[in-house]
């Protein structure tokens, strides 16, 4: 059974005179049809279906209307023709710091940013001092909101969002918070969340990051559907070369192509990276002393290519 499903979905945003004028002066125009509105469709009969356990990536360029697909499908926009069906809650992990209020403290933004999300105040109470802690803010709690750094307010709504317990989750561009050690943090409370078989979609520009959490890819430019596939390898590296060349795929062939493109680029830049290592490890043993030498290359071997070692004699001889 589905648990998502977006059947010829199409999202628009209108634009016209009514941004730049009163209700007076809209009727007036709309009765003497004197009113021009543009249309501007974010997304173009997009067709994808998710079973349970299922992690989509999103995966295209700026403008290609993936965090707008992302908002019809949470149901923060109504999409204009099309359907969005989903079975079961929903946690959407998107514009993360905002909901808060920049003039209340750490703490009543928490019980406020979760009644937003439906925790009732004994959850947070239960919990209040594990999000605290896992956003690392022990020491802020009474400042306010808008004291704290851009880095700690992503960090706070993310503490704050992952408490839920989804059947769906969606994932904008969050494992991206914080610093270094708290994007690992995330990434392993995001892969925990994940572990418990709910069904998610990730929009994310780290191809890498698609690899590793993602069975099944949506490829979207400028609003219109190139693929919907479980050929994950295939179709990123096919996008990869896209990012290089610009030029979309027409055809199942064109995709073949595009991968194995990006597949000798790939091991070009190995094997470019390779002759520098053995360039590196050659110098060292022409130029250092023997035994320091040897140790230094044995060092990078490890570190570069522990399988090209036999642990046994270096073990024997001590080096």
């Amino acid at each position: 059974m589905s648990i998502i499903k977006c059947d010829n979905v199409s999202v628009k945003y209108m634009t016209g005179d009514f941004k730049a004028i009163g209700l007076k002066e809209y009727v007036v125009r709309h009765l003497t049809h004197n009113y021009k509105v543009k249309e501007f469709y974010a997304d173009r009969n997009i067709s994808f279906t998710l079973e349970k356990g299922d992690m989509l990536g999103i995966i295209g360029t700026n403008g290609a209307g993936k965090s707008t697909l992302l908002k019809a499908i949470t149901g923060i926009m109504e999409p204009a023709t099309g359907k969005v069906h989903t079975k079961g809650r929903i946690a959407a992990f998107l514009e993360l710091a905002s909901g808060f209020d920049p003039e209340m403290t750490i703490k009543d933004n928490t019980y406020l940013r979760g009644a937003m999300l439906g925790f009732t105040k004994k959850y947070i109470d239960e919990r209040y001092y594990d999000i605290i802690k896992f956003a690392e803010l022990e020491k802020f709690e009474d400042y306010t909101f808008k004291q704290l750094s851009s880095g700690m307010k992503s960090r706070l709504a993310f503490a704050i969002a992952s408490q839920t317990q989804p059947d769906i989750i969606i994932l904008d561009e969050v494992l991206s918070v914080g610093d270094g050690a708290f994007r690992k943090k995330s990434g392993e409370k995001m892969k925990e969340i994940l572990a418990s078989n709910v069904t998610g979609i990730l929009v994310s520009h780290s191809v890498k990051q698609v690899r590793e959490m993602c069975n099944k890819i949506l490829w979207i430019d400028h609003g219109n559907q190139i693929a919907f596939t479980d050929e994950k390898d295939l179709y990123l590296d096919a996008y990869e070369e896209f990012l290089e060349c610009k030029k979309l795929p027409e055809s199942r062939a064109d995709i073949e192509q595009m991968a194995v493109a990006h597949s000798i680029k790939v091991r070009a830049k190995e094997d470019a990276a390779m002759q520098k290592e053995s360039e590196k490890l050659e110098k060292i043993l022409n130029e250092g002393e023997r035994e320091s030498a040897i140790r230094a290359a044995i060092a990078i071997l490890d570190n570069k290519c522990p399988e090209a070692l036999n642990k046994k004699y270096i073990k024997e001889m001590g080096l």
